[in-house]
């Protein structure tokens, strides 16, 4: 089995190096991986990591019965139009075999969103979306290559007339 880079993300290992800067936002990290690699350097010894983690639930709106029957009938007319598509690929004809199909999946979608609505006893609701959001970002680099990777990030600092990214230990 061929040994795994380090830094490669699949290894299903914590990240490991030196912390060479660290960054407010995404995109000032990526601007400096990008800075390196435009200097040639080894980016593959370069990891960028999100710390302060924290879970953002953004509420988009608000759960009630029409909705959730609009969007349970949405969701099984979708499903039912693959089943039409499939019956009519297997010599049915086009509007016989869809129609029917996208009716059927339309209301099965519905009886079985608006059930599992009732059946949550008015838990959640509202919709929403979740996502993980860091509050910086640190750039790692693999011991043997993190004092060049300062180097130069510190170059990238003074030809934009800014500070010098922080540096960790």
């Amino acid at each position: 089995m061929p040994a795994m880079n380090p830094t490669d993300p699949r290894a299903g290992m914590q990240p490991r190096g030196e912390e060479i800067a660290t960054y407010d936002s995404y995109l000032e990290a990526q601007r400096a991986v990008d800075f390196l690699a435009d200097r040639e350097f080894q980016v593959s010894a370069v990891t960028i990591v999100g710390t302060d983690l924290k879970m953002v639930e953004r509420i988009t709106g608000r759960r009630t019965y029409p909705n959730v029957a609009l969007r349970g009938a949405a969701s099984g007319a979708y499903f039912g139009f693959f089943i039409g598509i499939l019956l009519y690929l297997f010599g049915g004809d086009l509007v016989t075999a869809l129609l029917p199909a996208l009716l059927l999946g339309a209301g099965a979608g519905m009886l079985f969103a608006v059930i599992a609505y009732a059946m949550s006893g008015g838990k959640r609701d509202f919709t929403s979306t979740s996502q993980v959001v860091a509050g910086s970002f640190a750039i790692l680099c693999l011991a043997e290559k993190a004092s060049a990777a300062r180097e130069l990030l510190g170059t990238l600092a003074q030809e934009r007339g800014a500070e010098p990214p922080s540096f960790g230990s």
